[in-house]
């Protein structure tokens, strides 16, 4: 069984398109690792730190939770600590938004201009 496994995983990377998606994507995930682990020029990491434990109680572990969804890089104050939430939270936000506002319904009902409507709405 491991064996097949194996062939099967080394027989991917006969295929040269296939080798060099997995080859991208695998330096992809080691680039966003790094510059999650970079911290920004300029901030004291022990006063960052100590403001993350002093906030911890009073906004109910909110901070924590988004700590936590940006892989610890929110703590350390890393280049890379949003990521891609801002996006993610755009989304969602727009989503809801469409079943209150009647404009935003009328363009999501429209077919494939109003999502690409929309997907710029989100965007920018």
């Amino acid at each position: 069984m491991l064996k097949s496994i194996l062939n099967t995983f080394a027989n991917c990377f006969k295929i040269p398109e296939l080798k060099s998606r997995i080859v991208f994507t695998i330096l992809i995930l080691a680039v966003c690792r790094v510059v999650a682990l970079i911290p920004i020029p300029g901030l004291d990491g022990a006063l960052l730190s100590e403001f993350f434990q002093n906030n911890a109680n009073r906004t109910g572990g909110l901070l924590g939770m988004y700590s936590m969804f940006t892989g610890g890089a929110l703590e350390k104050c890393a280049i890379g600590s949003l990521g891609i939430m801002p996006y993610i939270s755009a989304s969602i936000i727009l989503q809801l938004m469409t079943a209150v506002i009647p404009s935003l319904e009328r363009l999501s009902r429209e077919g494939d201009a109003g999502r690409q409507k929309i997907t710029q709405y989100t965007r920018y």
